[in-house]
């Protein structure tokens, strides 16, 4: 009759029976629902069938799919409300949505324990579906099954999410006892002090490896079906766990961000004089220790993101991981602050000075007077402990940088899983590439390797799959930064570390060398007597012997470091980080001692002689280091060790063209010498 009417058209004296004819099916259809229902229930193959024709001549075939549904999705959420049968009547209203207090009471069944036993049975429910269907729906059974999945998770997705929250929280006690999960803690509704933990991610993540194993289960059992269909599938298995995924970020964050305030990097506390070598040296150690152990964290968290969300989150993954990093080297510079006053370069406030060796100010003279109250041994216990902080920058520089590259490893082989079949301009577009057969009407073989939980999740969101996978793409190319920001800090970081060791390593010359220029001998004029005997010291001075020998052990403290720091087979590199070194202190010495000798006012015939013998040591040490003699130390030297009365006649004979003319005339005016 509905053939007749569609072939007759919209005729006005029709129109009344197409009205009866509805009512009809209506009636039909409602007589069909119990004998359907029964017939499914009692596995009536025959009875089934014959219905099922009925339902397709009359146009109801989708009622028919909602019976299946209906008739199955009631003996399934038996088996899941099973979990709440084991519970004891207190754990019971845990999970009830109108139950504002946990109570405790006596342990029952843990829900990890319990999922996999729900699923092994609801995978061999759907197994014998699948085979019975196969007999009596056999042109309908590749979707009918799955859809029954897809019901049943949608029924019990509410308490899915729930019991997921609630599982996570057991696993630590503080919020065991209050009843709350990881949703509760992100959401702030806890007592102040409450914060995530790895634990509650981790109790997370096993919960999903175990849904993950049921999905590639059932991705086996339907592999027959529609590949949409089968996404469809899959999404609804996974999708209790896409509320905490959405929020993957801020979990990773809140994680990391304690885990890293429980790093200590404090040493001894000083108790007095000769304990800031002993701290100096314990802080060193402490941070050098904390960054392999935060490099691990890292890595626990990458793992964590690719075991979760396989990948989906990677882009929150690096904004938490840059983030964290970030964190942590500002802890790292924030103890560096510190120890430059353990040190003695700072004094409680900012430290100046440590790149330029010109206009010593109130600093020098403050580091000379705390100088007077640490031994000599002691100066050295806090060299050789400023030295070991070039091992924290070197060992942050390196595995930082391999963490990275790691990094960016993983990142280019989630680039290649995830492929671009699943990261179109569409989703339709998506399926038809994913969807596209091999010639036989099969799904090849590329787009079901792409049902993974990554894939799965991101194919409905072309938007957010083309930006991560716009990220992903980029990881193959050398030039790019995983973490750009904290490979930057990175790079601060060591060149703060660079200065503490400088100006370390440049204190005693800063303190030797403080009062130079106003030393009294550049002044003093020789007594009378009745002999002519010279009556200047024809030894250096104290202040530069001690500058000298101390450059001359510099090598020794340096050499052994630079091996480790090195960690060559060679020695060739160990040799160009302590000659690195060396010279770096050496020039500084340098520039600090001209200095100074530019600040001498006025000099006599005796003080110039001194002088001249106390540059000439300095000469002397500064060649047996191999290093070149400036050509304005030289110049001191020359113009110093020249009589007072010749001087003017140096300057203006040929051998004048190898002084610096500005010292030389500096060096005129101390010497009160005129020149036209």
């Amino acid at each position: 009759m509905r053939h007749c009417l569609s072939a007759v058209g919209e005729v006005a004296e029709f129109a009344n029976v197409r009205k009866q004819l509805e009512v009809l099916e209506d009636r039909l259809d409602s007589m069909v629902q119990p004998r359907l229902t029964d017939a499914i229930s009692n596995r009536k193959v025959e009875v089934v069938q014959d219905l099922r024709g009925i339902l397709i001549r009359i146009g109801r075939f989708k009622s028919m799919g909602l019976h299946y549904t209906k008739v199955h999705l009631k003996p399934i959420k038996q088996l899941w409300e099973d979990f709440d049968t084991k519970q004891p009547p207190s754990n019971k209203l845990a999970t009830d949505k109108t139950s504002n207090e946990f109570q405790s009471a006596a342990p029952g069944i843990l829900f990890s324990t319990w999922l996999p036993n729900f699923y092994d049975e609801l995978l061999l429910y759907l197994e014998q579906e699948w085979k019975w269907c196969m007999v009596a729906f056999p042109e309908d059974y590749k979707s009918l099954v799955p859809k029954l999945l897809v019901e049943t998770m949608v029924a019990v997705g509410a308490s899915f999410v729930s019991r997921i929250n609630l599982a996570t929280g057991d696993v630590v006690p503080e919020t065991k006892s209050l009843g709350k999960g990881i949703l509760d803690i992100l959401s702030g509704d806890m007592p102040k002090g409450i914060k995530i933990q790895t634990k509650h991610l981790e109790a997370l993540i096993e919960l999903h490896n175990m849904t993950q194993t049921f999905a590639r289960n059932i991705q086996h059992l339907f592999s027959e079906s529609d590949l949409r269909v089968l996404m469809d599938t899959l999404k609804s298995v996974y999708l209790p766990y896409e509320s905490f995924k959405q929020r993957y970020g801020q979990m990773e964050r809140a994680i990391l961000s304690a885990e890293i305030a429980g790093v200590d990097l404090r040493g001894a506390v000083t108790r007095g004089v000769g304990a800031q070598g002993i701290e100096l040296s314990e802080t060193v150690r402490r941070m050098e220790e904390s960054i392999p152990q935060v490099i691990v964290l890292l890595e626990a968290a990458v793992e964590r993101c690719i075991s979760f969300t396989g990948g989906s989150e990677a882009d929150e993954l690096i904004i938490a991981v840059d983030d964290i990093m970030l964190l942590y080297i500002s802890t790292l510079q924030e103890t560096l602050k510190s120890l430059r006053v353990v040190c003695g370069v700072d004094h409680g406030g900012d430290g100046v000075g440590s790149r330029k060796e010109m206009g010593l100010d109130k600093k020098d003279g403050q580091s000379s007077r705390r100088s007077d109250s640490i031994s000599n041994e002691e100066e050295w216990s806090i060299v050789q402990g400023a030295l070991q902080i070039l091992t924290v920058a070197d060992c942050l520089t390196s595995r930082s940088s391999v963490f990275e590259a790691s990094l960016r490893a993983t990142l280019a082989r989630l680039s290649t899983a995830l492929s671009v079949s699943v990261f179109g301009s569409s989703a339709d577009q998506n399926l038809s590439h994913a969807a596209s057969d091999d010639g036989n009407g099969e799904p090849s073989l590329g787009g079901r390797a792409a049902l993974d939980v990554a894939a799965v999740r991101l194919i409905d969101v072309p938007e957010k799959a083309r930006k991560l996978f716009n990220l992903l793409s980029q990881s193959k190319d050398p030039r790019f930064h995983a973490l750009p920001l904290a490979s930057q800090r990175v790079a601060a970081f060591a060149d703060t570390v660079n200065e503490l060791v400088y100006d370390v390593l440049i204190s005693k010359v800063r303190q030797r060398l403080s009062d130079v220029s106003r030393l009294p001998i550049w002044s003093s004029v020789e007594e009378q007597s009745a002999y002519h005997l010279p009556t200047f010291s024809s030894y250096p001075q104290a202040y530069v012997t001690n500058v000298g020998e101390y450059l001359l052990t510099l090598p020794q403290q340096l050499e052994p470091l630079a091996e480790g720091i090195a960690n060559s087979d060679t020695n060739e590199e160990a040799q160009f980080f302590a000659t690195e070194w060396m010279f770096k202190v050496a020039e500084g010495a340098t520039a600090l001692y001209m200095e100074q000798l530019r600040g001498i006012q006025y000099i006599t015939d005796r003080g110039a002689q001194q002088l001249s013998v106390d540059i000439e040591y300095l000469s002397n040490v500064l060649s047996a280091l191999s290093m070149p003699i400036p050509q304005v130390l030289s110049t001191f030297h020359t113009c110093l060790s020249t009589p007072r009365d010749q001087l003017k006649d140096l300057i203006k004979s040929d051998s004048g063209n190898q002084l610096d003319l500005p010292t030389a005339n500096l060096i005129c005016k101390m010497r009160r010498v005129m020149i036209d």
